[in-house]
């Protein structure tokens, strides 16, 4: 590190508290040299209007690391906030300057390198994890910087930069569940197929019947296997992108029609009748609508091939409030089908769980569906919830945060 008390390195700095050092001394008007021992007393006196001002040395701070796209922080060595950008709201919303850092930044690894560096004078560089409200990496760095003053005298700042490594530990979680899933859910199909493989090139080599059946089932296997990829990896994409939420608005009312059109081919197959209560106004939400379509296409389907038995499916899109009064949009699909066991209801959502693992997997079911479904809504701000009776068919719901005229839009 650079040893700011030296007044041979101010006009020579180095390396990342040096660059700050020289920007910030250009942004208050002193030029290299200026105010340097070889000026000794030859140089007049500094004038009240450019003595050491902390107002207008927080502005130009402020003016500094505004234009900076990670998140940065400035304190006093007493660890006070004297400044921040934009950003930095997004790591500590609760930042407030002239206050304590550590009523906004509670977590004790950042607390302890903020007093590294101010005790020592040492970059400190520190990983820490956040759980609310979502589940986020960071990478802080606390650099100490000394800014000269007009008058000669000196501020000990900290400086403070994060980087965001949620991307980057989701990708590693994704790849590390994509291999722990695939292989545990590939390996029955996979199986099959290689039984029924070594059986048509050995005792059913010339059966032209038993041929053409295990071909069915074989094609029938892996269609699955590509159906349980796709859902694998939409699962990932998903939850790689959970920490960012939509900012486009989209109109629920078509989108709920398209869904109900493209689905219309399985209801005939499965001699089930859709029905849609659709309101007559525009039904608005922030959110990606491709996520939204596979999400409420997931539901639908599930009642067309678990509910077949009520001939019939409503899907109902409405206006709503939480129960804490905000606006939200619900849209309901009922089917009228044997309905859901109570006991499963909490675990629906869990990847690969079934209630009935057989009658799943002859419907070409992968186990991913509603926990497909819960991640979405939680990207969306939302939520889904469930409703079933034995014998009476059951009710799935996805509750979406309405946009208002006061919604944040991009």
């Amino acid at each position: 590190m650079v040893n700011d008390n030296d007044g041979n390195d101010r006009d020579a700095p180095t390396g990342r508290a040096g660059g700050w050092r020289g920007a910030l001394r250009s942004l208050i008007g002193r030029g290299d040299g200026e105010g340097d021992d070889e000026v000794g007393a030859s140089a007049p006196p500094p004038s009240p209007q450019r003595r050491g001002n902390p107002a207008r040395r927080a502005r130009l701070i402020e003016a500094l690391i505004g234009g900076l796209p990670q998140p940065a922080i400035v304190l006093d060595r007493e660890g006070r906030v004297i400044t921040f950008n934009q950003a930095a709201r997004g790591v500590a919303p609760a930042l407030r300057s002239g206050e304590p850092a550590l009523i906004a930044l509670r977590m004790p690894e950042l607390v302890d390198a903020i007093r590294r560096a101010g005790k020592r004078r040492e970059q400190q560089r520190v990983e820490f994890f956040e759980r609310v409200p979502l589940d986020r990496w960071f990478e802080a760095f606390v650099t100490p910087v000394t800014l000269p003053e007009t008058d000669g005298t000196q501020a000990e700042l900290l400086l403070m930069t994060f980087n965001d490594l949620t991307p980057l530990r989701r990708v590693e979680e994704m790849r590390a569940d994509f291999v722990a899933n695939a292989s545990h859910e590939l390996r029955t199909p996979l199986a099959a197929l290689l039984g029924f493989i070594e059986t048509l090139q050995g005792p059913a080599k010339n059966d032209v019947a038993a041929r053409e059946k295990f071909l069915a089932i074989m094609q029938q296997q892996a269609t699955r296997m590509a159906r349980l990829i796709d859902d694998l990896l939409s699962l990932s994409r998903i939850e790689l992108n959970a920490h960012l939420p939509p900012n486009t608005a989209v109109d629920l009312v078509p989108l709920v029609r398209h869904v109900a059109d493209g689905l219309q081919t399985l209801a005939r197959d499965r001699q089930v009748d859709i029905r849609m209560a659709l309101p007559p106004e525009p039904v608005m939400v922030l959110g990606d609508r491709d996520e939204l379509i596979r999400a409420l296409e997931n539901l639908v389907e599930n009642a067309l091939k678990y509910g077949a038995a009520g001939k019939r499916v409503d899907v109902a899109l409405s206006r709503a409030q939480t129960r804490a009064g905000a606006p939200e949009a619900r849209i309901a699909i009922r089917d009228f089908g044997p309905g859901i066991a109570p006991e499963h209801l909490p675990r629906l959502t869990e990847r690969f769980y079934r209630v009935d693992v057989a009658d799943s997997r002859s419907q070409g079911g992968t186990g991913l569906g509603l926990s497909l479904v819960k991640h979405v809504l939680n990207r969306h701000g939302g939520r889904v919830s469930i409703e079933s009776v034995l014998g009476q068919g059951a009710t799935f719901t996805m509750h979406l945060p309405l946009y208002t005229a006061a919604s944040p839009a991009s």
